[in-house]
């Protein structure tokens, strides 16, 4: 590997791809990536990108979605922001802005290409991915992933019993917005949920 882990942080920390030479837009303010990860990680956690109150705190997920995702995992805030244990790796490292709408736009194109299989070959222990969003999904997964979100996190089991490489769980992005969602299809709490637990306890504990 050309650089440490440590040196390729710091590269990432002072990357302004998304600025200098956009695919696009540029972004319309000055780029903040919000990442944490060791060498020694046993759990990723690949979601989207960083919302707005991340991008203020440069924290990850220490919003609402954080509280959710935490307890989705059975885990507490200790152990969430562990680096040593959970690496914190988004498709895209800073916020990108908000939509006409006020959703928060998809990761930017420049990052993920760019970044995303150097970070990976450096986190050589993780044993669990929870892949958060489609973004991630479609990433990781490639063909595995299926034509939507529902489709792919419902076919969990079969996504999960991959042989060749860490377990990979795909969820749903934990915002509120998702609330209706996670009613609808009741399984994913009562199933795919205690199976992810009991995965991300078995990682931390080894």
């Amino acid at each position: 590997m050309a650089d440490t882990l440590t040196a390729l942080l710091a590269r990432i920390g002072a990357c302004r791809l998304c600025v200098e030479t956009p695919r696009g837009a540029p972004l319309p303010h000055a780029p903040r990536p919000v990442l944490r990860a060791r060498t020694t990680a046993r759990i990723a956690i690949c979601g989207q990108a960083p919302g707005t109150r991340v991008h203020a705190s440069g924290v990850p997920f220490s919003d609402p979605s954080g509280d959710r995702l935490r307890d989705w995992m059975g885990v507490s805030p200790d152990e969430f922001y562990d680096d040593g244990k959970v690496a914190i790796v988004p498709m895209g490292f800073c916020f990108p802005g908000l939509d006409a709408k006020g959703g928060d736009k998809p990761p930017r194109r420049e990052c993920a290409p760019h970044w995303r299989a150097e970070v990976m070959r450096h986190l050589p222990g993780i044993k669990v991915m929870l892949l958060v969003g489609w973004y991630a999904q479609r990433w990781h997964l490639g063909k595995f992933a299926s034509s939507s979100l529902t489709e792919t996190v419902a076919d969990w089991r079969v996504i999960a019993a991959r042989q060749g490489g860490p377990i990979m769980i795909p969820l749903p992005h934990p915002s509120w917005r998702n609330s209706a969602w996670i009613k609808r299809n009741a399984w994913f709490e009562a199933e795919l949920l205690p199976f992810a637990r009991a995965q991300v306890r078995r990682a931390l504990e080894t």
